[in-house]
């Protein structure tokens, strides 16, 4: 079932025709006497009042009014204004607006089997009222357990960590993530005439019993990427410092020596602590 356009008219008009009925009933003289002769004729006319009013409605900014004539939906009015409709069709209001939806933090297994805490939230809306309104039981209900159904998909797709230069991974590609959520989560609830606007992550943790272990390991990994920096910029000094010293023509060394002033000059380099200096007694050529 898709949404279509109700057949209604503004409901001023229809309005102001009633409460010219009624005032030209109760001004004209003719019709009070014959109301008094015939008071049946009070029975008939209320009803009809009660009918017309059951017919006008007002719809709100951002919200639709969804009507059903005997069990068969007839159609759903967007526009805001005051209108008039079928007075037997009944008229159920439901929200256009922009509504977020924060998960509740999930424990589930990345792609690598560790145990994370996740959770995320979305923006969606309704745009088609009719699947929103009879093809499922509580729409909000709904989106909110594939919410969660759609997370744990997720998490279980990608590593909470790179492991490999490019690899995709839960906390180092969060735009990538949140489409790849929001794609997935679309097509879930399609059927209930909703539309994802946007999805993010909003927590995101290793769980509490392998927290500290990975912590330790992303700081020997911090360690080494910074130990591998200094050794390719000790590897690069020394490389120049020998070049210069050749080109310049200030000492000729044979290896040995270029071994000695290598391992020298890298252990300076590398060392963290502070380094004395050693002073050769033998001769250099």
């Amino acid at each position: 079932m898709t949404e279509r356009k109700a057949i209604c008219v503004q409901g001023l008009l229809p309005f102001l025709l009633l409460i010219a009925a009624i005032g030209a009933t109760v001004a004209t003289g003719k019709h009070l006497v014959i109301l008094r002769e015939a008071p049946f004729l009070m029975v008939l006319i209320v009803p009809v009042v009660i009918l017309w009013l059951k017919g006008l409605f007002i719809v709100s900014p951002n919200e639709g009014k969804v009507l059903t004539f005997f069990g068969k939906y007839t159609g759903t009015v967007r526009e805001p204004g005051f209108w008039f409709a079928n007075p037997f069709a009944s008229k159920s209001s439901i929200s256009l607006k922009v509504s977020n939806f924060q998960s509740p933090q999930l424990k589930v297994n990345d792609a690598h089997g560790n145990p994370i805490e996740i959770a995320c939230v979305i923006v969606w809306r309704v745009v088609d009222t009719a699947k929103a309104f009879f093809d499922v039981e509580n729409y909000q209900a709904f989106i909110n357990i594939q919410c969660e159904t759609a997370l744990r998909h997720l998490a279980s797709h990608f590593p909470y960590e790179p492991h490999q230069a490019g690899e995709l991974s839960l906390r180092g590609s969060p735009e990538q993530v949140g489409t790849t959520m929001q794609k997935e989560l679309q097509d879930r609830v399609g059927a209930a005439g909703i539309e994802i606007m946007e999805a993010q992550l909003s927590h995101l943790a290793y769980s509490p019993e392998i927290a500290q272990a990975m912590l330790r390991r992303q700081q020997a990994a911090a360690v080494i990427a910074a130990r591998q920096l200094i050794v390719d910029g000790a590897v690069g000094m020394v490389e120049v410092a020998l070049r210069k010293l050749e080109s310049d023509g200030i000492v000729n060394l044979d290896q040995a020596q270029k071994a000695v002033m290598v391992n020298n000059l890298m252990i300076s380099l590398v060392s963290e602590s502070h380094m004395q200096p050693v002073l050769a007694t033998g001769s250099v050529s």
